[in-house]
């Protein structure tokens, strides 16, 4: 009985509408791209936030020049039109394939894969990647059979928590480039501390659920996207509130806060380059020469892009940055946040009973 309840749910039924849906008619879906309906509304950046120099080192053009967006009825929703300088992207993508990857970072494929099978994962799929022809029979390359990445604090998928003993070291650049976004956003204060990177294919989806593992839920969540398109459902505070449908395409950036915040969400569908190309034309751009000396931003080879733009092929890449703890918090006090945890939902929300908290990629 109650399994089908769930399905009759308006969150669930929308979500397998747009699973299956194959484009034939976009105008029920939000496109920040061209944004236009009474429900969008701009967002007013904090301009002075950060420094040009500062936007440039992240790979990022000048806040003055970037269009933000928010939804009425979604406090603290925030849609970013990519603001990446020309050829940045490449970076954040090699990153997610090449970088963090490695160990001592956390991957799906540790689950059930042996070290020596998963070490050197961008070597062992260089060559099977560009070399790959449309036959679906040929076996996946462990980039294409990637799932989840995770960072700093590694989130336990079976506990739905973070711990002080389960934690490596955070990504710098990573970390740059997110406190640049939050602080244009007025949360100057947000410190990355956890990642999960995620890997979706043409047959990829994300669940509906609520990200509330971190102890403080007062920061933002951030969502960088690169790579293929997808249909991005935000719902409400219970999953019988019907969700709005979005767009997202490569190098946009999503934040949730306040209301937002633990607001439920989907990703029902991955999408091919709206524009009829194998990839967007923002990741075909050369590196641009605003770059400063001390970037985070690195070239990327015409040999790793070669990699990068194949897998991207029939790939989208999602990084979500958040903050886990409060400032002077540490994991002994989890007891004690659980009651600000719920205070703050009460605060924004009043009361709610359902929560489902983050699940990992799934295919059909």
């Amino acid at each position: 009985m109650a399994a089908a309840t769930r399905e009759e749910d308006a969150f669930r039924r929308l979500f397998r509408f747009y699973r299956r849906w194959e484009g034939s008619d976009p105008s029920g879906v939000i496109d920040f791209s061209k944004p236009a309906g009474q429900q969008v509304v701009t967002y007013p950046l904090k301009l002075t936030s950060i420094s040009d120099q500062d936007a440039y080192r992240a790979g990022l053009h000048p806040v003055t020049q970037w269009k933000a967006y928010g939804l009425d009825n979604y406090p603290g929703f925030i849609y970013i039109n990519n603001p990446f300088l020309p050829g940045s992207q490449c970076h954040w993508v090699k990153q997610c394939l090449k970088k963090y990857i490695q160990k001592p970072n956390v991957c799906n494929l540790d689950m059930h894969m042996s070290s020596e099978e998963i070490a050197d994962i961008w070597g062992k799929s260089k060559f099977q990647l560009r070399n790959k022809s449309a036959s679906k029979s040929q076996p996946k390359s462990l980039l294409e059979k990637l799932r989840w990445v995770t960072l700093g604090y590694h989130y336990n998928w079976n506990t739905k928590k973070y711990s002080a003993d389960n934690y490596t070291p955070f990504p710098s650049d990573l970390a740059f480039l997110s406190k640049q976004v939050a602080k244009s956003c007025g949360f100057p204060s947000f410190q990355a501390e956890a990642g999960i990177l995620n890997y979706y294919h043409f047959d990829s989806s994300l669940g509906i659920h609520v990200d509330e593992s971190e102890l403080d839920l007062s920061p933002p969540l951030l969502s960088f996207s690169f790579g293929q398109s997808s249909i991005f459902l935000l719902g409400g505070l219970k999953r019988d509130e019907t969700p709005v449908a979005l767009f997202t395409h490569s190098g946009d950036i999503m934040i949730m806060s306040g209301f937002s915040r633990l607001l439920y969400h989907a990703v029902p569908k991955i999408l091919p380059n709206l524009e009829g190309k194998p990839l967007p034309s923002s990741l075909e751009l050369p590196l641009s020469a605003d770059l400063p000396a001390d970037s985070v931003i690195e070239p990327c080879s015409d040999d790793d892009w070669q990699t990068c733009a194949r897998y991207l092929e029939a790939s989208r890449i999602n990084m979500t940055v958040r903050q886990v703890l409060a400032e002077d918090q540490s994991f002994l006090t989890e007891t004690r946040t659980e009651s600000k945890q719920n205070a703050f939902s009460t605060d924004y929300h009043e009361k709610y009973t359902e929560t489902k908290t983050h699940k990992p990629i799934t295919n059909k």
